[in-house]
């Protein structure tokens, strides 16, 4: 992801600023115009397109202030920004029809292209729901998924626990912009989800936490992955929303059945009785899946995993399912470039990794 602080860059996120511009505004607007263009277009040609008088007013006077905020931001380590025109913007987020212009991320973005698996449910849990959330990421986890979620209270936060416990890949989608973390109870976890994947959002830095930005935020996480699973969810629970999406976005939904008794579970059952798959084991998810990507793997493949040492494993978990460099590795891991190397071919040899152009390698299982 590039950080070269241009006019192209600073146009992307003095739109990303416009207050009342969604994403399909956005693409009405690249439409007619290239992005450089955008604010140097004239009353009459915005007319001439139908855009509102409003809308017009608020693009002839961009906050540039704020977009220099935005630029500072990025200079700092572990920040980006990724726009929908560059290669690095996830392919499977793209396909949704009110994919955000900008994404602002704090991690790792390569993962954004790894197969997901996104999790959501109740933010009061009971404490059999945490502990089936956290033992399905964990396995899903380990059988190479990315686990991608909310951050929120409950199972949200299992999840993401779950998936770090197992030495996996977590992305998190904030509500608001990623200079902050919501709620703030999360700053622990989010510190350990931008060592151990990404934060994304696509609200700028100093966005605070609004009602309305949820639901914003939840067509990105369902928009994200390639299946949906409800842990324990109410009725009226804001996780049916997310599955509502998912399902319009042709994703996978998956919920976990409980009690008829259980107020928690009678969201996952009406999902269910409207064609959401039941699952009970991680397992039915990988052969719900398996047919769609090379990640899965049965369970019992795992246990071959013992057979690196430790610092392979860890060389192991650096090693996105995208190519990656050497000198990054080396970067990311601080071994030597002889060590790497060395413990690349064993990896490669046992078909963990495979090379790929330029000296690169990707993690295939």
């Amino acid at each position: 992801m590039s950080k070269t602080l241009n006019s192209h860059i600073k146009s992307w996120l003095a739109l990303a600023r416009i207050p009342g511009i969604g994403p399909v505004a956005v693409q009405r607007l690249l439409a007619v115009l290239p992005i450089e263009h955008i604010f140097q277009a004239s009353r009459a040609t915005l007319q001439g397109a139908g855009f509102s008088e409003k809308l017009i007013a608020a693009l002839q006077s961009p906050p540039w202030e704020l977009v220099e905020q935005d630029l500072v931001w990025l200079e700092q380590p572990e920040n980006g920004a990724i726009t929908i025109e560059e290669p690095e913007y996830p392919e499977q987020l793209k396909e949704i029809a009110d994919a955000p212009p900008v994404l602002f991320v704090k991690g790792r973005p390569e993962i954004l292209h790894s197969p997901q698996i996104a999790m959501v449910g109740s933010r009061n849990p009971s404490s059999i729901g945490v502990k089936i959330a956290i033992e399905f990421a964990q396995a899903l986890a380990e059988a190479g998924f990315v686990i991608t979620s909310g951050m929120a209270l409950g199972i949200d936060a299992a999840s993401h626990q779950g998936a770090l416990n197992a030495g996996g890949l977590t992305i998190a989608v904030a509500g608001t912009g990623l200079d902050r973390v919501y709620p703030a109870c999360h700053k622990a976890l989010a510190t350990d989800i931008v060592a151990n994947g990404a934060l994304v959002s696509e609200f700028p830095p100093g966005t605070k936490a609004k009602t309305g930005h949820f639901p914003r935020r939840n067509r990105i996480i369902s928009g994200l992955c390639q299946g949906l699973l409800v842990v324990e969810a109410a009725q009226q629970s804001g996780s049916l929303i997310t599955a509502r999406m998912a399902l319009e976005q042709n994703r996978e939904v998956f919920a976990i059945p409980g009690s008829i008794h259980n107020p928690l579970a009678r969201g996952c059952n009406a999902l269910i009785r409207q064609g959401a798959k039941l699952v009970e084991t991680a397992q039915d998810i990988f052969e719900e899946l398996g047919q769609y990507n090379q990640v899965y793997k049965s369970i019992g493949a795992q246990i071959h995993q013992t057979a690196l040492d430790l610092e392979q494993q860890n060389l192991l978990k650096l090693i996105p399912y995208s190519p990656i460099t050497v000198d990054n590795l080396v970067q990311d891991s601080g071994f030597s470039v002889e060590t790497v190397s060395s413990m690349l071919l064993v990896l490669e040899l046992q078909g963990y990794i495979a090379a790929a152009a330029g000296g690169s390698y990707y993690r295939t299982q």
